[in-house]
């Protein structure tokens, strides 16, 4: 069932694929614009079916060779096997000459590493998964590397971070062509999570590094995700840990990846999230309940981790329904119109 009327047949969307390519990548984007109307292809380097690196197979109605125009966007997806089409003098002067075919051109997570070896990427702002950024940045100094954006369009070429942040990326385009309604119809059919503004931040504090789940360190971790108000120095941290403060400092490095401040900040920015989203508490309220302090010192955090102020988060997220007040279950009565789609928990899919 499509969320819409039937896009023109120029509107064909297409994403080309590869052995060993993230099913994900392939089929999270052309599911969207499935759902949106949209004609939707997969093309292959060679016609037929190729593996996955699931192991599953998926069926490239299309090679290279077959494909000269009619594709009004075009996507590369990405995979563990993105080196062997990003070798291949053949794939790289393919997509060369569909470049100025197309209305649209881009790449899902490894799939930037493909569109930069033909050189598309040139002085361009991009981004791929965050695991890759180091090596991406080492292959592709000429390229303008945002590592902490879920998606980001630089005139007609758009990248996106991995995975599901190719379905942000869809989403994105859909509601570019057909309006916010629509995008929100299609997020509703496929009961997705609302994702994040694609200049926002990939990183989420429930994504970042565990401690082992034996460690001291972890139920730390647990104890702040659960108390952001509470005092968390790193002395109280340290003193609930059984540590000195510079042993706790130490080990939580060496377990997390990331220092205790840090981890406490990114806790709180997303705790913060949660009530910017939920509630209709003035952000002063949410400052000090959540350790900020001040809504000033609140609003300078926002605007270095996230590039937003905690106003204009807000401003993505407007209740269709009365908010819930303080203290009350949101999922109760729950109902956003969004104008862009951010990453949540998991009982923040979008209603049927």
């Amino acid at each position: 069932m499509t969320s819409t009327a039937p896009i023109p047949s120029q509107r064909r969307m297409a994403v080309l694929a590869y052995p060993d390519v993230q099913i994900l990548d392939v089929t999270g984007p052309l599911q969207v614009f499935c759902h949106a109307g949209y004609p939707v292809e997969i093309i292959g380097v060679e016609a037929g079916p190729l593996r996955t690196s699931s192991g599953m197979q998926l069926v490239a109605e299309r090679g290279i060779a077959d494909v000269a125009g009619g594709i009004d966007t075009l996507l590369v997806a990405g995979g563990n096997g993105f080196s062997g089409p990003a070798g291949d003098p053949r794939v790289l002067e393919w997509l060369r000459a569909m470049r100025p075919r197309v209305r649209r051109f881009g790449s899902i997570c490894s799939g930037a590493f493909i569109v930069a070896a033909a050189g598309l990427l040139d002085g361009r702002r991009a981004v791929t998964h965050w695991a890759r950024c180091d090596e991406f940045r080492a292959a592709f100094p000429q390229v303008r590397l945002e590592p902490d954006a879920l998606h980001i369009r630089d005139g007609d070429i758009y990248t996106s971070a991995g995975v599901t942040a190719g379905m942000d990326l869809a989403l994105a385009m859909v509601e570019e062509d057909r309006g916010h309604r629509a995008a929100l119809d299609v997020a509703r059919q496929l009961v997705l999570f609302l994702k994040r503004p694609g200049g926002q931040s990939q990183f989420s504090t429930h994504l970042t590094p565990e401690a082992d789940g034996l460690s001291p360190v972890r139920a730390v971790q647990d104890w702040v995700r659960s108390t952001p108000g509470a005092d968390l120095r790193v002395e109280a941290l340290a003193d609930r840990a059984g540590m000195s403060p510079r042993n706790f400092a130490r080990v939580f490095l060496r377990e997390t990846g990331t220092t205790p401040l840090k981890f406490v900040e990114a806790t709180r920015i997303d705790a913060a999230r949660r009530r910017l989203e939920r509630t209709r508490d003035p952000v002063e309220r949410i400052a000090a309940e959540l350790g900020f302090g001040t809504a000033e010192t609140m609003r300078r955090t926002f605007l270095r981790r996230l590039g937003v102020t905690p106003q204009g988060y807000r401003t993505h997220f407007r209740a269709l329904s009365p908010a819930p007040a303080s203290g009350e279950d949101p999922g109760a009565r729950e109902h956003f119109d969004v104008k862009h789609f951010d990453i949540k928990e998991e009982d923040d899919v979008v209603p049927a």
